[in-house]
Formats: structure tokens, C-alpha cells, sequence
């Protein structure tokens, strides 16, 4: 049993071929290679995209990301379903435009997803890397503040957690050039991404805490905080506050914690990259 779904230009250049050969036959640049996943760019016409190419990855693997608590990815049929989930609620992500899957068990499965290269854009780690010591213009700040808040609350509510969840995952569209009113941001890197009719707080949690530290370091102020508590949770501030005391502690814990592990990691960098 196999599942292929294709869009322009791919419809037309694969009609007479066998889809997964045809995605297996495409080169570029590889920008990650995994046991049982490669991603890489290539062109056509002129117009830049994304491929990932899963193949099977063993039970060693499966087993080793159960034994962690992981859920092991084991296709691109999550990442597929995670975009479709972004797009029906209005959140910005990539758009794919050829996918399929075929095969049956873990050893045997195989299956491709290629997206349109969102170009030019920054991730906001970068983007936001030295805002610490020269601050944006604060309108621009707030907005980019309010939107992120804005993703992060609809995924939340759409029953969908990232997993993944840093600031280096947000696509910032630099053409036009980033202003208050005109933002784009894409959320990228949904393979490990999970869909529900409702997400769990633990899930949820989770990724305001890896949110909350790959923000610890640009010069946010208190005020920056309560403005994405504001508009995060519904409510008066103030129940938020009160209703949410736990939590707030908790990130203040999870976020130290991530950095701390961060730095240990990269003990050899002279500073913090998030």
C-alpha cells in the first residue's frame, strides 16, 4: 500500500515515473544527513525547495528512542500531516508540495516530503542574536513578540506540539523587509511534532520552556514576558498570574536547566549560541 500526493511542477515532471525512484534520483545540497533521513535543497527552474528522504531505520533505533521516551520518526507522514494541521488553522509553515510513503514495518518503510524553500528569510535566533546589546526598534520588537505568541497559542490550541520548539525553528520572510505591520513567520522542523484533539499540558509546557530559553539571552524585558502571558493565556493578566504560578516557576527551572546542559555541551564556545 502506498500514498503519494503531487503538486506542480512535480504532477507534471513525474507523470510517467515511479515517484519514490524519481525523489531517491534527486540531488542537491545536503543540509542533514541521519541514519534513515537525509534533507537537502535542490532547485528547479530556478525556484528552490526541500526534500527529506526517510528509509527505513531498524528496531536498534526504534528502540533506543523508546528506551529515552522518544518517539521514534519513522517517515514523513508526520511531518506531512503536522503542515496540513498548521495551514487549516492559519499558522505559518512550509508548504508541501509532493509527498508519499509506502511500505510496511520500520525496516521496510520509505517515503519522501518536499517543500518549497521559504526564501530569503532568518531564523530568529539569528535574527535576534544581538538584540541584547543593540535593541530592535521597540515597535518591531512587540510585534514580532505578539506574533510568536500568536503561533504558539493557536498550535497549542489546534491540539499540536512541536516538540522543538526554539526560536531558531521560526522562519522570519526578509522580502519585504521585516516591519510592524508586515510580518511573515513560518514555524519549520514538524517530523517530530505531535497531533491530538487536545494538547497535553506536559506536552504544552514543554514547549514554552524550550521557547523561554532560547529567548533567554535578547534582552526581553519583564514587560516583554507579561505581554506573551497576556496574550497567550486567556483572561485578565492578573488570574493568569495567579492560575499559571506553578508553571511560571517551573519555566524559570526548565529554562536554567536547558541552558546550563547548553553550555556544558559547548563548554569550548567562548559564549552562548543559542
Amino acid at each position: 500500500m502506498s500514498t503519494v500526493v503531487l503538486t506542480e511542477p512535480f504532477a507534471t515532471l513525474w507523470a510517467d515515473r515511479d515517484p519514490f525512484e524519481a525523489a531517491a534520483a534527486l540531488t542537491g545540497t545536503v543540509v542533514r544527513e541521519l541514519e534513515g533521513r537525509r534533507t537537502f535543497r535542490f532547485e528547479i527552474d530556478g525556484r528552490g525547495y526541500y526534500a527529506k528522504l526517510h528509509r527505513g531505520i531498524g528496531w536498534g533505533e526504534i528502540l533506543e528512542n523508546l528506551v529515552r521516551l522518544r518517539r521514534p520518526v519513522l517517515g514523513a507522514e508526520n511531518e506531512w500531516r503536522a503542515i496540513q494541521a498548521f495551514h487549516a488553522h492559519g499558522l505559518g509553515t512550509m508548504t508541501a508540495v509532493a509527498y508519499g510513503d509506502r511500505g510496511h514495518g520500520p525496516a521496510r518503510r520509505e517515503s519522501f516530503l518536499i517543500t518549497e524553500a521559504l526564501e530569503p528569510t532568518a531564523d530568529l535566533d539569528t535574527y535576534t542574536r544581538g538584540w541584547a546589546d543593540t535593541p530592535p526598534p521597540v515597535a518591531l520588537k512587540r510585534a514580532l513578540l505578539k506574533e510568536v505568541t500568536r503561533i504558539a497559542r493557536g498550535m497549542h490550541e489546534a491540539g499540536i506540539n512541536h516538540r522543538d520548539f526554539y526560536l531558531v525553528h521560526f522562519l522570519l520572510d526578509l522580502d519585504p523587509p521585516p516591519a510592524p505591520d508586515r510580518l511573515r513567520l513560518s514555524v519549520i522542523d514538524l517530523h517530530r511534532a505531535q497531533l491530538r484533539e487536545r494538547t497535553p499540558r506536559r506536552w504544552r509546557d514543554k514547549d514554552l520552556a524550550a521557547l523561554y530559553f532560547s529567548a533567554l539571552d535578547i534582552g526581553l524585558t519583564q514587560r516583554d514576558k507579561l505581554r506573551f502571558l497576556r496574550d497567550y493565556f486567556p483572561g485578565p493578566l492578573r488570574d493568569t498570574l495567579k492560575r499559571e504560578a506553578r508553571l511560571l516557576a517551573h519555566l524559570e527551572r526548565e529554562a536554567a536547566r536547558l541552558k546550563r546542559r547548553y553550555e556544558r555541551k559547548f563548554a569550548h564556545r567562548p559564549a552562548l549560541q543559542r
